[in-house]
């Protein structure tokens, strides 16, 4: 048994880094409550005591000296006491070994179970303790296997979780991939610490960027908020409070290298580097860049901006699925509504129906019939003229000599229009 217990020591300190002392106090531990069975006699405050050099292991309880023995487990005769330690006293205590004859054997047989549970929990231990402090850090491993949709990834020494909710959908993993991950926390559970990863953080994303980034790691850069649709896009908002220093182009870096490097970790997830504002309006016009903005104001009742565009940048300031909407709403904290800008069509509308009124008047047709003629190209009296009654007559589906009237008329009303200065 000892030299099996000086190499179990030997091993686990050195693979393990479990510090012998530890490992020693677990042994006896769990031998003492395994071997408590084996003792016919002597077992007041029974303590395992065990050398780490040579891996001797003696049994040790305090016994009262007493003059006829009574109870066995708690009481030694005053005589043998003496002989132990010379001036010891009737109903004083004194450490005896009781080891039995067969200890190592019921030892081996007993304590090797709970031995082995004993270091597992040690390692759970060593565990926590090294990664308790963690949490918000990127971690490096290898995909080690798959337990139902987590992702188990071998971080060295320990293992970590990536929960399905932490994946991002648009990526793939197999056995032996070299992964990185953020750490989001460690839970030490029933099960023992559990180190729990995640790629689609936002916070993945921050400290990429804190990572690659050394003006945002000084602090001269402030990362100051981060939204993300993982494996899609991310916009993350910078700001500096040195009016020297250019934070988005602190962020971007050199022909684009420091962005590309945090993209390529991301697995060519678009990133949108956006300088902050305090302004709301400003900030979400910045975040929805490139699209052309016409108009943009803020409605505080409902904690709304709203958005005009032109037709053509409507789908690019929306996005693809309304993806470009809904990350600038999380980024400046608002309702961001993005509509067409129809101010242009109705002006024209109303120009065509003013026009439409007045061709109507001067030729005595109804409104609806002008309206006719104007989308045909005839929206004034020069450009009905410019045709003939029969052009009139085919339009409005009418007769001849009612085209002719019109037609008549029309020539009438630009004979008595007041010449041009």
């Amino acid at each position: 048994m000892n030299s099996e217990l000086i190499a179990m020591l030997d091993y686990l300190e050195r693979e393990r880094s479990i510090k012998r002392e530890v490992l020693v106090e677990a042994i006896s531990n769990a031998l003492l409550a395994a071997s408590k069975k084996s003792f016919t006699s002597g077992t007041r405050e029974l303590r395992i005591d065990i050398n780490p050099k040579n891996g001797e292991i003696r049994a040790l309880a305090k016994l009262i000296a007493v003059e006829k023995v009574s109870n066995p487990h708690d009481e030694i005769l005053h005589s043998k006491a003496k002989a132990l330690k010379a001036d010891i006293q009737l109903g004083e205590e004194i450490e005896v070994e009781v080891t039995p004859r067969d200890f190592g054997r019921i030892a081996a047989q007993a304590a090797r179970q709970a031995i082995n549970q004993r270091i597992r929990q040690i390692e759970k231990d060593m565990i926590y303790e090294e990664f308790k402090d963690r949490a918000g850090e990127i971690v490096s491993g290898t995909v080690r296997r798959f337990e139902k949709s987590n992702v188990i990834v071998d971080l060295g020494k320990f293992e970590g979780t990536m929960p399905s909710s932490e994946r991002v959908v648009t990526e793939e993993y197999s056995i032996g991939d070299r992964v990185r991950a953020y750490v989001v926390e460690v839970q030490n559970g029933v099960r023992g610490p559990e180190i729990i990863l995640s790629r689609s953080h936002p916070n993945f994303v921050r400290r990429l960027f804190e990572i690659e980034v050394s003006e945002i790691a000084d602090r001269t850069v402030e990362l100051k908020v981060i939204a993300r649709e993982a494996g899609y896009r991310t916009k993350v908002a910078v700001h500096s409070a040195d009016a020297k220093v250019d934070p988005v182009g602190a962020c971007v870096g050199m022909r684009g290298a420091r962005v590309k490097n945090i993209v390529r970790e991301l697995n060519n997830e678009k990133v949108d580097i956006i300088r902050w504002d305090p302004d709301p309006l400003k900030f979400a016009a910045a975040a929805l860049k490139p699209a052309n903005i016409r108009n943009i104001s803020l409605d505080e009742n409902t904690h709304t901006i709203r958005v005009l565009v032109g037709r053509e940048d409507l789908s690019l300031a929306i996005g693809k699925r309304g993806q470009n909407a809904r990350l600038t709403s999380k980024l400046t904290g608002w309702n961001v509504d993005i509509e067409e800008d129809k101010t242009a069509e109705q002006v024209l509308a109303s120009q065509k129906a003013q026009a439409a009124h007045s061709v109507a008047e001067a030729l005595g047709i109804s409104e609806e019939e002008a309206g006719i003629l104007a989308e045909n190209g005839m929206n004034s009296i020069e450009a009905i003229l410019t045709g003939d009654a029969s052009d009139i007559a085919e339009l409005l589906s009418c007769d001849a000599d009612r085209g002719q009237k019109i037609y008549e008329a029309a020539k009438a009303a630009a004979e008595h229009a007041p010449a041009a200065s």
